[in-house]
């Protein structure tokens, strides 16, 4: 958040926002952090551009501009949250399936107690919450932003919400969401090969920056158009 902060500061905040994404992803919390100060700082202007990937809270994070820009080989990633490490939907429904499974066989009861006993008090009603929370905050920023001018924004947040999060449709956290399907879903996306001198912009940024960690001990890299530049250094 810092990063963001430091960066966006001396920005015109009435050209809207161009946010070239490149992420595996971090905490639901952080991802509302960073969207909320930015609605703040640009309003609704923001438009997101993947030019590889951008997992789990990245893709929350591009659910809240009005458009995404994806390449061929982009991708976008599931929203279900992860918990301790532990996959959060993946948890509820081996609670589901133990509930079905005691109601047939009750000896059952016995076998599920142990795979329960290993979590921590209170686990399974976090992640309870935290589905929940990511559920509302994606389908929030999409009816408020990209799918605003849908004919009925709810119900277009709502499909968009329940395809990121079908846990049971994906192989696993780092599932990828091509652009052909990310469309096929109902996000508002373009394709960043439409514009050919755009695209090579973006992939010019986007190299340099992947050379800059090859050759760094850096983490984290937050730049903007200013030469304004926050990082993140794994060495220190």
């Amino acid at each position: 958040m810092n990063g963001f902060m430091a960066v966006i500061h001396g920005l015109p905040k009435d050209k809207g926002l161009d946010l070239i994404l490149h992420t595996p992803g971090g905490g639901i919390e952080a991802a509302r952090g960073i969207v909320e100060y930015l609605y703040k700082m640009f309003g609704n202007d923001l438009r997101a551009i993947v030019p590889h990937m951008a997992m789990s809270a990245g893709t929350m994070i591009a659910c809240a501009a009005k458009t995404i820009l994806l390449g061929k080989h982009s991708c976008l990633g599931p929203t279900d949250p992860q918990i301790r490490g532990h996959a959060a939907m993946g948890i509820l429904a081996e609670v589901d399936r133990a509930m079905e499974e005691i109601k047939k066989e009750p000896t059952k009861a016995l076998l599920w107690q142990q795979v329960f006993a290993k979590y921590p008090p209170a686990f399974i009603s976090d992640c309870e919450r935290s589905v929940e929370g990511a559920r509302t905050m994606v389908k929030e920023w999409l009816e408020k932003n990209m799918l605003s001018a849908a004919s009925d924004p709810k119900a277009a947040a709502e499909t968009v919400t329940s395809n990121l999060m079908d846990y049971s449709g994906t192989t696993e956290h780092s599932h990828h969401f091509l652009i052909d399907k990310c469309i096929e879903i109902g996000l508002n996306i373009e394709a960043i090969e439409a514009d050919q001198e755009l695209q090579e912009r973006i992939l010019s940024v986007h190299h340099c920056y992947m050379a800059s960690f090859a050759r760094s001990t850096a983490l984290k890299i937050i730049d903007n158009s200013n030469e304004q530049t926050w990082t993140v250094d794994g060495a220190t």
